[in-house]
C-alpha cells in the first residue's frame, strides 16, 4: 500500500489542492482549513447549504491564496497569508465556539458577492484553541476549522467498491479526504488503530459519518441523491452513513505522494 493522493482545502467548504508533498501539524496539513466563511452571525458556511461553493477554487500562491470563481477565473481576489485586521469575533463550527481573525473588508466584499448574501472571511491564528473531544485526543490536540478530525483518510479501494454499485461512478472529491491510499482491501482502514505513512505515524480516531455534501458535482454543483443512497444501503451503523477515517497526527513532519502505508496496530 502507498499514498496514492494528498489533499488540502485552504478555506473550509471550497474547492481542494492536490499537492505531491505537505507538511504536517498538529490541526492538520499546513494550510488546511485554516480560512472559514461565516455569515453576519459567525455561523460558518458550507455546501450543504450553499453548493455554489464547490465552484469556488482556491490555490497557494507565493504572496497568499488566490481564490476565484470557476465560471470568472478573471475575477480573483488574494487573500493575504496573514490578516489585515486584529479584529477577532466568535464563530460557531459544529458544537464549537471560538475565535476567529477577520481577514479583511476587502475579502469579504468579494465573497459576499460570489455568494450572493453577506457573509466575512476569518482566520484561525495560533492563539485559537480548538480542543479535539477528550475521548479522541491522545495529548490534548487541537484541530483546526474542519468538521472534527485533522485528517480524513481513505482507501482508493473503498471508492472502487462503492463505485462498482452506483450507476455513474463519483470521483474522491465528493468526500474529501486528506490522505487516499492505493492497495490493500475495500474498507481496510475500518479496522486500523495506528498507521505509518513514510516516516509519520497517525492515530485512527474514529469512522467519518458522511451528510448531504457528499451528493454535490464537485464541477458543477448540483446536488442529488448518490452516492449518499447507496452507501446506506450499506455503510451504515447507528443511524449513520460511514465512509473513511477520521485521524490525528503522533509523529512526523511531512508525507509525500508515493510513501509507503504501513499498519502499526489494528
Amino acid at each position: 500500500m502507498y499514498l496514492q493522493d494528498i489533499y488540502i482545502y485552504p478555506i473550509k467548504s471550497l474547492r481542494g489542492i492536490r499537492l505531491e508533498q505537505a507538511n504536517l501539524e498538529e490541526r492538520g496539513f499546513q494550510f488546511d482549513r485554516r480560512w472559514m466563511l461565516v455569515d453576519m452571525e459567525g455561523q460558518f458556511l458550507s455546501q450543504r447549504t450553499i453548493p455554489r461553493m464547490a465552484l469556488i477554487q482556491v490555490i497557494v500562491d507565493e504572496e497568499g491564496l488566490k481564490v476565484y470563481s470557476k465560471n470568472q477565473p478573471e475575477d480573483y481576489i488574494m487573500v493575504p497569508y496573514r490578516p489585515q485586521t486584529k479584529d477577532l469575533i466568535d464563530v460557531q463550527i459544529w458544537e464549537d465556539q471560538v475565535k476567529g481573525q477577520l481577514v479583511s473588508q476587502v475579502c469579504d466584499a468579494w465573497f459576499s458577492k460570489i455568494i450572493g448574501f453577506p457573509c466575512q472571511l476569518v482566520f484561525m491564528p495560533v492563539s485559537t484553541s480548538r480542543k479535539l473531544k477528550q475521548k479522541y485526543a491522545v495529548n490534548g490536540e487541537s484541530v483546526s476549522f474542519a468538521d472534527g478530525m485533522p485528517y480524513l483518510l481513505i482507501g482508493q479501494s473503498s471508492l472502487d467498491d462503492l463505485n462498482s454499485r452506483l450507476m455513474e461512478a463519483v470521483p474522491m472529491d465528493r468526500f474529501r479526504p486528506n490522505l487516499v491510499f492505493a492497495g490493500g482491501d475495500p474498507f481496510e482502514e475500518d479496522h486500523w488503530d495506528e498507521v505509518r505513512i513514510g516516516e509519520a505515524v497517525f492515530k485512527v480516531t474514529k469512522p467519518c459519518a458522511r451528510c448531504v455534501m457528499t451528493t454535490v458535482d464537485q464541477q458543477t454543483a448540483e446536488k442529488g441523491k448518490e452516492p449518499l443512497k447507496t452507501l446506506a444501503t450499506y455503510r451504515t451503523v447507528n443511524n449513520q452513513i460511514m465512509f473513511g477515517q477520521n485521524m490525528l497526527l503522533l509523529e512526523g513532519a511531512e508525507v509525500k505522494v508515493g510513501d509507503p502505508v504501513v499498519i502499526e496496530k489494528k
